[in-house]
């Protein structure tokens, strides 16, 4: 059996998380998602608290929470607002988290600190059109001309690409794959409007367009030509942080079953008491169990700086999947109030398809753990 244990800072971390969300996200989820906006004085109370950076050592700006910081910041966010999770997660953990895995000490002070402390929002600029989970065939180009790196191309469904500062962006050079940080204001960029979608209406995502923009050569991230390790690095962590968002909703979901069995009378019984709830219910919680035993297994991992590709395409896989799963539950425990907007049932279902696409789809996942388990067991 998995066990893990919080550290006092660690759990008055996760308290102060969740009486934020109690207080400030839940009472405007709802209005987030019709309005298809998160407010900006909500992002600067995020950033205020110190919730945009949480990760990052403190001499950068952060929190010094680390990963399993993270995890249980966007665990808790999640459970009042999933487009808000989706926020902090494209800016934290892969936007801001190229420049700290793969940026110079420069960089890291001139960049990294403004991300951490909230005073500038990152985006993560990887996904072409035809270049989503075939990420490796990129087609945005950077050319050094005159000490300067110009960089044309696009980029598709970019979370936070229409209210970023910073861009981490990929594009393919004469070396290979590189990252480069691209201010927001610089002359050639542009951002679409936003997308029109399903669910996870409040974050922002927008087709970008590079027409010609220049950048100092300083601005190269890494070793020119190893933009793509370092792109697979920051989605490790990037799908360990979808996985806590995840558990986060689907705690929620199940806590409002819970509550909705124990309230709803039908043949003068309260519907927990029949077994066919019973069933939903015990699923929905054995799902939320393992979901927890191997996020914060995979999260200590990472601080501890192993490798955790395999794992976290595990966590991805098995969180997205079982939050679909608790969803659906919800929704049939609910019945017709589960498919209404009086409740916030509907939106978590809608926000919770996305989550078996983005960050490499189900099917990558898949791909990736075959792969780690036939090199590990398969004869020659």
């Amino acid at each position: 059996m998995f066990e893990f244990k919080l550290t006092g800072e660690q759990q008055m971390l996760r308290e102060m998380v969740k009486d934020f969300t109690n207080n400030e996200i839940k009472p405007i989820a709802a209005d987030i998602d019709k309005n298809e906006k998160i407010p900006e004085s909500l992002i600067k109370q995020l950033g205020e608290l110190g919730i945009l950076g949480v990760a990052f050592p403190e001499e950068y700006g952060g929190g010094g929470f680390g990963e399993v910081g993270y995890c249980l910041t966007q665990e808790e966010i999640a459970r009042g607002c999933m487009s808000t999770a989706t926020f902090i997660g494209a800016h934290q953990s892969i936007g801001a988290n190229t420049i700290y895995l793969s940026g110079s000490e420069d960089q890291k002070k001139k960049y990294l600190i403004p991300l951490a402390q909230g005073e500038k929002i990152a985006a993560f600029c990887l996904t072409e059109a035809q270049a989503g989970s075939d990420s490796f065939h990129l087609k945005t180009k950077a050319e050094l001309v005159d000490s300067q790196w110009v960089i044309n191309g696009e980029k598709l469904w970019i979370t936070n690409g229409g209210i970023a500062d910073t861009l981490s962006v990929y594009a393919r050079t004469s070396k290979g794959i590189s990252a480069f940080i691209v201010d927001a204001d610089t002359p050639g960029f542009s951002a679409g409007p936003p997308e029109k979608k399903m669910g996870i209406k409040g974050s922002a995502t927008n087709a970008l367009t590079f027409d010609d923009v220049k950048i100092p050569a300083e601005n190269i991230l890494g070793r020119d030509g190893r933009g793509f390790v370092t792109a697979m690095k920051t989605l490790d962590a990037g799908r360990l942080g979808l996985g806590a968002a995840c558990l986060g909703a689907s705690k929620e979901l199940l806590e409002m079953s819970v509550n909705f069995a124990k309230e709803r009378k039908q043949f003068d019984k309260q519907i927990s008491q029949f077994q066919a709830i019973q069933i939903m219910l015990a699923d929905m919680a054995t799902m939320i169990f393992a979901m927890e035993s191997i996020i914060y297994r995979t999260a200590v991992d990472y601080d501890l700086g192993k490798n955790i590709s395999t794992q976290s395409a595990i966590v991805k896989l098995y969180s997205s999947d079982s939050l679909g799963k608790i969803a659906d539950c919800a929704v049939q425990i609910h019945g017709g109030m589960g498919y209404s907007k009086e409740l916030p049932i509907e939106r978590f279902y809608r926000d919770a398809r996305i989550n078996r696409i983005f960050e490499g789809t189900s099917e990558i996942q898949k791909t990736i753990i075959a792969h780690d388990v036939i090199k590990k067991f398969g004869k020659m």
